[in-house]
């Protein structure tokens, strides 16, 4: 059975950052990237949404793959 980091850690050397943020925007300790990361989540599933608020939603997604290999750059 694997652990959360490594379950992350596979998902972002796959490159699946989408998941990676899913899973990601769910862990209760990000300190000052869990902005970004949540962003970058629901920016994913709600694009439209973050949109008709007048923001990028491929922004927030990239803000929050940089601040996933920010926080995490031990796993890649």
């Amino acid at each position: 059975m694997q652990t959360k980091a490594e379950q992350l850690s596979n998902l972002m050397k796959a490159g699946d950052w989408d998941k990676a943020l899913a899973m990601a925007a769910r862990f209760p300790r990000l300190g000052k990237h869990k902005g970004a990361i949540v962003g970058g989540h629901e920016a994913n599933h709600h694009a439209s949404f973050y949109k008709q608020l007048g923001k990028n939603p491929e922004a927030m997604r990239q803000a929050g793959i940089d601040a996933l290999k920010d926080k995490y750059a031990n796993l890649i």
